[in-house]
């Protein structure tokens, strides 16, 4: 069995000292996606030296982006002698895996058995960001393709499960499933007995049926039991029992396993394919206080399925159509991340597609949809407005109307007068999925972060798809955050930025930018709704507030000068991601000399694996370094993305893509672990950018 103690690393280079060298394409991520689809469906593969195997995908378990084991085996027969190829069963000893890659959609695994049968192993998590129907699934597709390796045909028998893990997070609670078939797909369903609707247990729903299935044929035998019963019944005799345990249990008493083996007969060199599908079904999705007070938001795919089986048989069927328009989406993202900034950059943004899509999910109905989104990890939050508004770049480059579902909960919950204070509120809901607002307006107060945020977002989101409707239908409650933003921005009262983990400060550089940006946002709004006399009044503050904002947040005397991360204290300095908004709506609002002066600074304090997010810390922020790349200067430019395609490589960290890292270790801050968060999606941040 390959374990941990196995894999060494030798000149930046990983070695497995149980098989070959592994190669990873593009990069050896610290967390391979495998099941991404939702804040739900979110199983990884940890590949990092802190916790996770290097990357081999036998030998270790996959996981929740959490770390709690997601068991998911994959077992294969070569004539007569069995080897692992997913996973860690006992007894059972590994294949040798020689490659892995990624694509926005996709993680293959290619494994050797016994130097007789070349096994491929693809997990692809469609994203179709323009088809709501195909996007509301929650399901997962595993494609096993077997082949011979040395020309001889071999008789090869194929075996896959998941186990009981999948439906709770509470190990104790008892689990109860099934076996069925319905037009011409046999499938496993696990669920947790004691249904919680809208609860979590260490960020797992309690709610919602676990779907395992693959297509029916005579060649297939299935079988639940105890994972060493199941598992050993395939290792022993390379078929199962057709059989179903009855004795529903807690999950780790004799962890339940649901299996299938598939007999593939003599193997040669054309490849034999089998396809499995592994998803989840939840009816109620969201709790949400809108204009009608307290209501539940059923998942989007009810809309257009009649129950589970029709949205599981359908996804199955449809793996061609589905794996066609990913590799469409893969296509494009290649293409263009690769024109705009090269390789290291495609690195970060096709890693990063998954798991921004990953932290959200579409619900409602067909004629009134809304996206809502899972913070993740910094906690539990409901449509956090500083979550969305870093992760936006993905959603305005693929599709500026799921921006428009992200900000569609919030505008219905304040407009309603659910939420008493004078600016835009931080969050929906404390925890995920209950957007149940603050009508006691005790959120996390941000109020010139969300405001500039809710502004730029707005206008952004109308120049991109010219609907001025939207803004006027909006125009009382931004022009009210708008006027927040003329009491604030200039001098930033003692408050949080989005960075609240660094905690409180009060003039912000940073925060201020946002905040006169956001004002010339507002102008650019009235005027397209024809309020020809509040743009120029919000223009005007605006162009005062940048010119009075030069002297106050530039430290000219320092060689070479930069922008300070508080008013009057030029020994500071920091990321000035923010002015990333003057490029991505186009209000020209700051000199050229603003943008030259930085440029020149990051490449004066850059650390092994980026640039400081500010003095205070040695660690830094990858969405925001990739928004300060983005308007920089083309050497600069490429020293970011460079330092952070370098960092997905080399991290110890073995948690899913993390945003908040040491600029020279690469590891997590003392004390905390970001991990699976939807802010990757700004590593989208220049391709968001206008043409």
């Amino acid at each position: 069995m390959l374990l941990l103690s196995s894999i060494i690393t030798l000149g930046g280079l990983l070695i497995n000292l149980a098989g070959a060298q592994s190669k990873f394409t593009p990069a050896r991520p610290p967390s391979l996606p495998l099941a991404v689809k939702n804040p739900y469906l979110s199983t990884w593969f940890p590949a990092g030296s802190d916790g996770g195997n290097g990357g081999y995908l036998p030998g270790q378990w996959p996981s929740f982006y959490t770390g709690q084991v997601t068991g998911w085996t994959g077992l294969i027969r070569v004539d007569g002698k069995a080897f692992t190829w997913m996973g860690a069963p006992k007894d059972v000893g590994t294949a040798n895996q020689v490659s892995y890659e990624y694509t926005s959609t996709r993680s293959i695994f290619t494994i050797e058995v016994d130097g007789k049968v070349s096994l491929k192993a693809t997990f692809l998590s469609p994203l179709t960001p323009t088809d709501y129907k195909r996007q509301s699934l929650i399901f997962s597709y595993l494609q096993v393709e077997v082949s011979s390796l040395d020309g001889s045909n071999h008789e090869v028998q194929l075996y896959s499960d998941i186990s009981a893990e999948w439906a709770s997070g509470d190990l104790n609670a008892v689990a109860q499933w099934d076996f069925g078939t319905a037009d011409g797909i046999s499938y496993h369903k696990v669920w947790k007995q004691n249904q919680q609707l809208f609860s979590e247990v260490d960020d797992r729903a309690e709610w919602g049926n676990i779907y395992y299935g693959t297509d029916s044929a005579d060649s297939l035998t299935y079988q639940s039991g105890a994972d060493v019963d199941v598992r050993g019944a395939f290792t022993a005799n390379g078929k199962l029992a057709n059989s179903k345990d009855s004795n529903f249990r807690a999950i780790d008493q004799n962890w339940p396993v649901f299996g299938y083996a598939i007999d593939l007969g003599s193997v040669g060199s054309s490849a034999t394919s089998t396809l499995f599908s592994v998803g989840l079904c939840q009816g109620d999705a969201i709790q949400f206080l809108g204009k009608d007070g307290l209501t539940t938001l059923s998942s989007l795919w009810k809309s257009y399925f009649s129950d589970d089986l029709a949205a599981l048989t359908f996804f199955h069927k449809d793996y061609s159509e589905s794996s066609r328009l990913s590799t469409e989406l893969d296509h494009k993202i290649s293409s263009d991340s690769t024109a705009a900034a090269g390789q290291d950059y495609l690195t970060l943004t096709s890693l990063a597609a998954r798991q921004a899509f990953g932290a959200v999910q579409l619900v409602g109905t067909q004629d009134k949809q809304y996206l809502f989104m899972k913070e993740i990890s910094s906690n539990g939050n409901t449509q956090t407005i500083d979550v969305i508004y870093p992760a936006s770049p993905i959603f305005f480059y693929l599709n500026p109307e799921l921006v428009k579902l992200l900000l569609e909960p919030h505008f219905e919950n304040q407009e309603a007068g659910q939420y008493p204070n004078k600016w835009a509120i931080h969050d929906l809901g404390t925890h995920y999925p209950n957007a149940t607002g603050h009508t006691d307006g005790n959120d996390e107060h941000m109020p010139l972060e969300e405001c500039g945020n809710n502004l730029i977002m707005v206008l952004s989101y109308a120049q991109r798809s010219n609907n001025v409707d939207y803004l006027k239908q909006h125009y009382p409650i931004l022009q009210q955050w708008a006027e927040y933003l003329v009491e604030d921005s200039l001098y930033p009262a003692n408050q949080l930025s989005t960075d609240d983990f660094a905690g409180h400060l009060a003039n912000q550089t940073n925060l201020a930018i946002k905040g006169i940006i956001g004002l010339e946002a507002m102008s650019q709004i009235s005027k397209l709704v024809g309020e020809d006399a509040d743009a120029n009044n919000y223009t005007s503050i605006a162009h005062d507030y940048i010119t009075k904002w030069q002297p106050l947040g530039i430290n000219s005397a320092d060689n070479p000068p930069h922008t300070i991360l508080t008013y009057n204290d030029a020994s500071t300095h920091g990321l000035l991601y923010n002015l990333y908004n003057d490029k991505l709506i186009s209000t020209n609002l700051v000199p050229q000399s603003v943008y030259d002066m930085q440029s020149t600074f990051y490449q004066s304090i850059q650390g092994t694996y980026g640039v400081d997010l500010d003095t205070r810390n040695k660690y830094t922020k990858s969405d925001w370094e990739i928004f300060a790349a983005s308007i920089a200067s083309t050497e600069t430019k490429d020293m970011f993305i460079s330092k952070l395609a370098k960092w997905v490589n080399e991290t110890p960290t073995s948690k899913p893509f993390t945003d908040l890292y040491m600029t020279e270790t690469g590891a997590f801050p003392p004390g905390i672990e970001f991990k699976a968060r939807p802010v990757v999606g700004g590593v989208f941040a220049l391709l968001a950018l206008p043409k």
